[in-house]
């Protein structure tokens, strides 16, 4: 694909700054690695370094300076979205071919929408329900009852286990599990027994789960994942947990069975939490916070306990002069001593 800069600023809804009409475009790439037929994009604080970067022509933010740049500059709104919105038109995925492959097994009693590929060694069980052009790959495991809405993706080796309901346009990566049993017991005399998890999962719209990623079924009722939430890998949803819609999820977090969660709210990556609490809405936890109570909404918490992010760094910055203080009162010691 070739593209003059002025054509993908026209694709980006934005506008042209430097322009070089003889410059074609050919691909799409970062900072570091863009060279002279590549665009790229920077945002605060590495705008002051795009002059370091070999590439043709890049996105910046409306806001930024581009004649501080001797090359073409498209100025959007926001550099991310476009620099997504290229990557999609300069890297589209590979087209699937729309059939059923004589190598996957489709119960007879599963009903298949239009459009739908499933590849070989990929499983469908009874009474399942597949919507409209949606994608199994290769060894993915859709279970007996599923209900699974349209334009869904299957990546291999990823299981939806019995009775879960998926929305439309959900991704699920490499093998992620939906609706594995939740981790009940009940313990008497030192042996323990197994619960049984009579409940499923209900994921929501555009909703996407990364890989290795599980989400429990409910001991009863369902362990709810609301739309347009994304979940990284190797992340763990507990039985029974309700996460609200457009919240982000960063690798290797743990959330204990039970837990409340409002909408758009951010974990990052090592968030844990104890089970049995609400997070309100709007909520972000830094890296390895431990959520031991209920959280209001709108709070921006670190450290573990969690504590607001503000003082979590005072406290931090205390603890690196612990050093010098216990020097200066083991000097003061010897001083009361003489």
């Amino acid at each position: 694909m070739e593209k003059s800069v002025k054509e993908l600023a026209e694709f980006l809804q934005g506008t042209v700054e430097n322009d070089n009409p003889a410059l074609k475009i050919t691909g799409v790439n970062g900072l570091i690695e863009a060279g002279p037929s590549d665009i790229s994009f920077a945002v605060a604080p590495y705008v002051e370094r795009c002059h370091e970067s070999r590439a043709g022509a890049m996105v910046l933010s409306d806001g930024d300076d581009a004649s501080l740049l001797k090359r073409p500059v498209i100025c959007v709104k926001n550099p991310r979205a476009a620099f997504a919105a290229l990557l999609g038109l300069f890297r589209a995925p590979e087209e699937v071919e729309r059939v059923i492959s004589k190598l996957a097994y489709v119960a007879p009693t599963a009903k298949i929408g239009k459009n739908v590929a499933i590849e070989p060694f990929a499983v469908v069980e009874e009474n399942a329900e597949i919507g409209d052009g949606t994608i199994i790959y290769p060894h993915a495991y859709v279970g007996k009852r599923v209900k699974m809405g349209r334009d869904c993706i299957l990546y291999p080796c990823s299981t939806v286990r019995e009775n879960c309901i998926i929305g439309n346009r959900v991704i699920l990566q490499a093998g992620c599990v939906i609706g594995g049993d939740g981790f009940g017991f009940v313990t008497e005399n030192g042996k323990h027994t197994k619960v049984l998890q009579t409940g499923n999962v209900v994921i929501g719209d555009d909703v996407e789960v990364g890989n290795n990623s599980c989400i429990d079924r409910a001991t009863v009722g369902s362990t709810i994942v609301g739309s347009g939430t994304k979940i990284d890998n190797l992340v763990h949803l507990g039985h029974n947990d309700i996460l609200g819609e457009n919240c982000l999820v960063v690798a290797h977090v743990g959330i204990s069975g039970s837990v409340t969660v409002g909408n758009n709210v951010t974990f990052a990556g090592q968030v844990g939490t104890v089970g049995h609490i609400t997070i309100g809405d709007n909520c972000v936890f830094g890296g390895r916070t431990g959520i031991t109570n209920d959280i209001p909404s709108n709070s921006v918490m670190a450290g573990f306990p969690a504590i607001p992010h503000k003082e979590w760094l005072r406290q931090t910055a205390s603890i690196k002069k612990i050093g010098d203080l216990m020097k200066r009162v083991k000097e003061i010691e010897k001083k009361l001593e003489k």
